[in-house]
């Protein structure tokens, strides 16, 4: 089945590179592009691609907008950002907004190729060094939960004390951005159990996503 594929950004010459190289894949269809996030809201709104390839710096509607609004709207569809800043006012906005990846533009093609079909999958997507970046900033100690009625402060990890040892190893693949069958196989288990746990974690640590999962995983040195 063909990938369906929207680019966004802001530069002829970079839409029309990843256009062309994109193109050569025998299961990706690009569907069409827009050079700014109103755009990008409008052709999803038309179209319903299953990835969009988002800029962030752009006029009239950042990509982080538009993601946030793309994913509120259009849930099913995915959203790889795909930008030359990896500096942290733009990695943890852009994930928080829903983005399923966070790519740079030095990437060789073949790795954004990868990253499209891994995000379609339900994988995380981190450049190397967006990830180094995200430990090294949520390396800060964890913050102190208020005691209340006269209860002792309790610090961060005794809101996930209840996750059980298997549902912290998946949690740490999740974070490696693996897929539930490849957890599967590592765990050795049915990958319906993996659905389980994924959906136990989510719901004890209250978290939207896989990507939410993935960001407390390393915010909480579980890679290290």
């Amino acid at each position: 089945m063909s990938i369906r594929i929207l680019l966004v950004d802001d530069h002829a010459v970079v839409l029309r590179g990843l256009h062309f190289f994109l193109a050569t894949q025998k299961d990706f269809t690009i569907i069409g592009e827009a050079h700014n996030g109103k755009e990008a809201l409008d052709m999803v709104a038309a179209s319903k691609p299953d990835v969009v390839l988002m800029d962030l710096v752009m006029p009239e509607m950042d990509g982080i907008e538009a993601t946030a609004q793309i994913r509120k709207l259009y849930p099913d569809v995915k959203v790889l950002v795909l930008t030359s800043y990896n500096d942290q006012d733009y990695v943890l906005p852009a994930l928080q907004a829903g983005a399923s990846g966070y790519l740079l533009k030095d990437m060789k093609p073949d790795q954004i190729v990868e990253s499209i079909r891994g995000a379609l999958s339900g994988n995380t997507q981190l450049h190397p060094d967006v990830t180094q970046k995200l430990m090294a900033q949520m390396s800060a100690p964890l913050p102190t939960v208020t005691p209340s009625e006269g209860k002792p402060a309790q610090t961060a990890p005794s809101v996930w004390e209840n996750i059980t040892k298997r549902e912290r190893e998946v949690l740490i693949l999740i974070a490696q951005g693996m897929s539930n069958k490849e957890i599967a196989s590592v765990l050795v288990i049915a990958e319906k159990t993996v659905k389980t746990h994924v959906s136990s974690i989510l719901s004890k640590l209250n978290l939207a996503d896989r990507t939410q999962a993935a960001l407390f995983a390393v915010k909480n040195g579980m890679l290290e």
